[in-house]
Protein backbone atom coordinates (compact mmCIF):
# COMPACT_ATOMS: atom_id res chain seq x y z
CA UNK A 1 0.00 0.00 0.00
CA UNK A 2 1.32 3.41 -0.97
CA UNK A 3 1.32 6.16 1.71
CA UNK A 4 0.74 8.79 -0.94
CA UNK A 5 -1.44 8.85 -4.00
CA UNK A 6 0.90 6.82 -6.21
CA UNK A 7 -0.80 7.90 -9.40
CA UNK A 8 -0.12 11.62 -8.79
CA UNK A 9 3.41 10.90 -7.57
CA UNK A 10 4.07 8.88 -10.70
CA UNK A 11 2.82 11.73 -12.85
CA UNK A 12 5.04 14.22 -10.98
CA UNK A 13 8.08 11.98 -11.46
CA UNK A 14 7.32 11.52 -15.17
CA UNK A 15 6.88 15.27 -15.62
CA UNK A 16 10.16 15.95 -13.81
CA UNK A 17 12.01 13.44 -16.00
CA UNK A 18 10.57 15.00 -19.16
CA UNK A 19 11.47 18.54 -18.13
CA UNK A 20 15.02 17.67 -17.10
CA UNK A 21 15.57 15.67 -20.31
CA UNK A 22 14.74 18.63 -22.57
CA UNK A 23 17.75 20.20 -24.28
CA UNK A 24 18.76 23.56 -22.87
CA UNK A 25 19.05 26.27 -25.47
CA UNK A 26 21.26 29.08 -24.22
CA UNK A 27 19.26 31.62 -26.23
CA UNK A 28 16.13 30.79 -24.18
CA UNK A 29 17.77 32.24 -21.11
CA UNK A 30 18.57 35.68 -22.48
CA UNK A 31 21.90 37.44 -22.53
CA UNK A 32 24.31 38.45 -19.82
CA UNK A 33 23.58 41.80 -18.21
CA UNK A 34 26.13 44.57 -18.66
CA UNK A 35 27.50 46.76 -15.87
CA UNK A 36 25.60 49.73 -17.31
CA UNK A 37 22.33 47.77 -17.24
CA UNK A 38 22.99 46.59 -13.69
CA UNK A 39 23.82 50.03 -12.28
CA UNK A 40 20.23 51.30 -11.79
CA UNK A 41 19.43 48.15 -9.77
CA UNK A 42 22.56 48.31 -7.60
CA UNK A 43 21.10 50.50 -4.86
CA UNK A 44 22.34 48.75 -1.72
CA UNK A 45 23.65 50.96 1.07
CA UNK A 46 26.21 49.47 3.45
CA UNK A 47 26.24 50.31 7.18
CA UNK A 48 29.43 52.35 6.60
CA UNK A 49 27.60 54.48 4.00
CA UNK A 50 29.13 52.89 0.91
CA UNK A 51 26.65 53.34 -1.91
CA UNK A 52 24.89 56.44 -0.56
CA UNK A 53 23.81 58.73 -3.39
CA UNK A 54 24.38 62.45 -3.77
CA UNK A 55 21.77 64.71 -2.22
CA UNK A 56 20.79 66.00 1.19
CA UNK A 57 17.81 66.72 3.40
CA UNK A 58 16.74 68.07 6.76
CA UNK A 59 14.02 67.13 9.22
CA UNK A 60 12.19 70.38 8.37
CA UNK A 61 11.85 69.27 4.75
CA UNK A 62 11.19 65.68 5.80
CA UNK A 63 8.22 66.61 8.00
CA UNK A 64 6.28 67.76 4.94
CA UNK A 65 7.13 64.65 2.92
CA UNK A 66 6.38 62.43 5.92
CA UNK A 67 2.94 64.01 6.34
CA UNK A 68 2.04 63.28 2.73
CA UNK A 69 3.66 59.86 2.26
CA UNK A 70 4.11 58.20 5.66
CA UNK A 71 1.70 59.52 8.31
CA UNK A 72 -1.23 57.52 6.94
CA UNK A 73 0.48 54.29 8.03
CA UNK A 74 2.77 55.46 10.85
CA UNK A 75 0.75 58.26 12.46
CA UNK A 76 1.44 61.88 13.20
CA UNK A 77 4.98 62.52 14.44
CA UNK A 78 5.75 58.84 13.62
CA UNK A 79 4.03 57.70 16.80
CA UNK A 80 1.41 55.13 15.94
CA UNK A 81 -0.86 54.24 13.10
CA UNK A 82 -1.81 50.92 11.55
CA UNK A 83 1.79 50.09 10.59
CA UNK A 84 3.19 50.97 14.03
CA UNK A 85 5.38 53.63 15.55
CA UNK A 86 8.70 54.72 14.14
CA UNK A 87 9.58 57.01 17.05
CA UNK A 88 10.02 56.55 20.78
CA UNK A 89 10.88 53.45 22.73
CA UNK A 90 14.56 54.23 23.26
CA UNK A 91 15.78 52.11 26.17
CA UNK A 92 12.78 49.72 26.14
CA UNK A 93 14.26 46.72 24.32
CA UNK A 94 15.17 44.94 27.57
CA UNK A 95 11.67 45.44 28.99
CA UNK A 96 8.66 43.18 28.52
CA UNK A 97 6.80 46.14 26.98
CA UNK A 98 9.49 46.99 24.43
CA UNK A 99 9.02 49.20 21.39
CA UNK A 100 10.97 48.46 18.21
CA UNK A 101 11.30 51.79 16.44
CA UNK A 102 13.88 53.58 14.31
CA UNK A 103 15.33 55.13 17.45
CA UNK A 104 15.22 52.12 19.74
CA UNK A 105 16.04 49.22 17.46
CA UNK A 106 17.92 50.13 14.25
CA UNK A 107 21.70 49.90 14.71
CA UNK A 108 22.71 51.99 11.67
CA UNK A 109 21.22 55.18 10.29
CA UNK A 110 22.29 54.18 6.79
CA UNK A 111 20.00 51.15 6.83
CA UNK A 112 17.06 53.42 7.67
CA UNK A 113 17.84 55.34 4.47
CA UNK A 114 18.26 52.10 2.51
CA UNK A 115 14.93 50.67 3.69
CA UNK A 116 12.95 53.85 2.99
CA UNK A 117 14.55 54.18 -0.43
CA UNK A 118 13.68 50.63 -1.51
CA UNK A 119 10.39 49.90 0.24
CA UNK A 120 8.54 53.06 1.18
CA UNK A 121 5.97 54.38 0.94
CA UNK A 122 4.19 51.04 1.06
CA UNK A 123 1.75 52.00 -1.69
CA UNK A 124 4.51 53.28 -4.01
CA UNK A 125 7.92 51.81 -3.11
CA UNK A 126 10.88 53.50 -4.74
CA UNK A 127 8.87 56.59 -5.68
CA UNK A 128 10.77 59.03 -3.43
CA UNK A 129 13.77 60.87 -4.84
CA UNK A 130 17.11 60.56 -3.05
CA UNK A 131 16.63 64.10 -1.69
CA UNK A 132 13.22 63.10 -0.29
CA UNK A 133 14.65 59.93 1.27
CA UNK A 134 17.40 61.97 2.97
CA UNK A 135 14.72 64.36 4.27
CA UNK A 136 12.39 61.64 5.58
CA UNK A 137 15.34 59.85 7.18
CA UNK A 138 16.37 63.13 8.82
CA UNK A 139 12.79 63.63 10.06
CA UNK A 140 12.69 60.16 11.62
CA UNK A 141 16.08 60.64 13.26
CA UNK A 142 14.90 64.03 14.56
CA UNK A 143 11.61 62.77 16.07
CA UNK A 144 13.67 60.12 17.83
CA UNK A 145 15.90 62.83 19.35
CA UNK A 146 19.00 61.69 17.45
CA UNK A 147 19.62 64.81 15.34
CA UNK A 148 18.43 68.41 15.42
CA UNK A 149 15.74 69.73 13.10
CA UNK A 150 18.22 71.69 10.96
CA UNK A 151 20.92 69.01 10.78
CA UNK A 152 21.81 68.42 7.11
CA UNK A 153 21.80 64.73 6.27
CA UNK A 154 23.91 63.62 3.30
CA UNK A 155 26.36 60.89 2.25
CA UNK A 156 29.01 62.26 4.64
CA UNK A 157 26.92 63.00 7.73
CA UNK A 158 24.51 60.02 7.68
CA UNK A 159 27.11 57.25 8.30
CA UNK A 160 28.67 59.28 11.14
CA UNK A 161 25.46 59.17 13.22
CA UNK A 162 25.67 56.84 16.20
CA UNK A 163 22.29 55.17 16.70
CA UNK A 164 21.19 54.44 20.30
CA UNK A 165 21.12 50.66 19.66
CA UNK A 166 24.38 50.56 17.69
CA UNK A 167 25.90 47.96 20.01
CA UNK A 168 22.67 46.04 20.64
CA UNK A 169 23.32 43.36 18.06
CA UNK A 170 25.80 40.50 18.07
CA UNK A 171 27.74 40.40 14.84
CA UNK A 172 28.27 37.23 12.88
CA UNK A 173 31.49 38.92 11.77
CA UNK A 174 33.03 40.27 15.00
CA UNK A 175 36.24 41.34 13.22
CA UNK A 176 34.39 43.45 10.66
CA UNK A 177 34.84 47.23 10.92
CA UNK A 178 32.06 49.07 12.74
Amino acid sequence: MCMYDCRSNGFAILLMLLVTALPVDAQQHGTAITEAELQPWDISIAPDGHGLPEGSGTAQLGAEIYAGSCAFCHGDSARGGPAGSLAGGIGTLTLDAHEKTVGSYWPYSTTVFDYIRRAMPYFAPGSLTDEEVYAVTAYLLHVNGIISENFVLDADTLPAIQMPNRDGFISHWPDAPK
